[in-house]
């Protein structure tokens, strides 16, 4: 059931929640039955149950979580404070949020058979935490977290690739101000880097995981985006 597993990847501001909105209104034009496990969390504060997840067609989360340590991540570790939260402490929280995530839904859920759309994955720590300190991959992939998901790697990675430049402005036009540590230009741009890599396809070819990019940069509207990624999924479902 693992051909059912799509991870959306990249910059922040890349296009990611586009291309998530954009596949998850071409499963429901297909009359599926969708889990939004976004909105669950935030409603809920928890994770849906089996039940709740054997009742739906597709399941749609993200990382970090909504809820318990994704919340916490959210709302402090990330954001720009005097409190200045360490690389390896965000890289521990996020694993464990990781590790909560995929015992109590994505496991589940891609046992089931059900497909599995979910929005930043293991891809986003072994590429932002040694930017942001220098931790070694080797070091992140002992986290239980991170090790759980590259076990469970998805059968389609699918990064949005962006200039960093185009992020930064992106990022300057949102309604919302979220604060985040990683919103500046040099961190971008190492980031960018890294997505683009050999190194990064590579060990998720080597874990299963057909990797595939999309470029979101102008003149390409969200539209365009959309698109691009719902006949990217058409194809590869069409080849699973």
């Amino acid at each position: 059931m693992k051909s059912k597993f799509v991870i959306v990847d990249g910059l922040d501001g890349s296009g990611k929640g586009t291309i998530v909105d954009g596949l998850v209104e071409w499963a429901e034009r297909k009359a599926l039955k969708v889990l939004d496990v976004r909105s669950y969390c935030r409603e809920n504060n928890n994770f849906p149950s089996a039940d709740e997840i054997s009742a739906a067609d597709v399941v749609v989360s993200c990382e970090p979580s909504y809820c318990y340590v994704g919340k916490a991540i959210r709302e402090e570790l990330v954001r720009s404070s005097d409190a200045q939260y360490s690389a390896w402490t965000l890289a521990q929280a996020f694993s464990l949020d990781r590790e909560m995530l995929y015992r109590r839904v994505i496991i589940p859920a891609v046992k089931a058979g059900k497909f599995v759309v979910q929005e930043r994955g293991v891809a986003s720590s072994l590429v932002y935490q040694p930017v942001q300190e220098h931790i070694q991959i080797s070091e992140l992939m002992k986290l239980p977290g991170n090790k759980l998901a590259i076990q469970n790697a998805p059968s389609l990675l699918l990064i949005a690739r962006v200039s960093a430049e185009t992020v930064v402005k992106r990022l300057g036009l949102r309604q919302k101000n979220d604060n985040s540590i990683f919103d500046n230009i040099a961190f971008q741009r190492k980031l960018e880097d890294r997505y683009a890599s050999e190194w990064l396809r590579q060990l998720f070819e080597q874990h299963g995981s057909k990797v595939e990019y999309i470029d979101t940069n102008e003149p390409k509207s969200e539209e365009d985006t959309r698109r691009e990624a719902i006949a990217v999924i058409e194809k590869f479902v069409g080849e699973s």
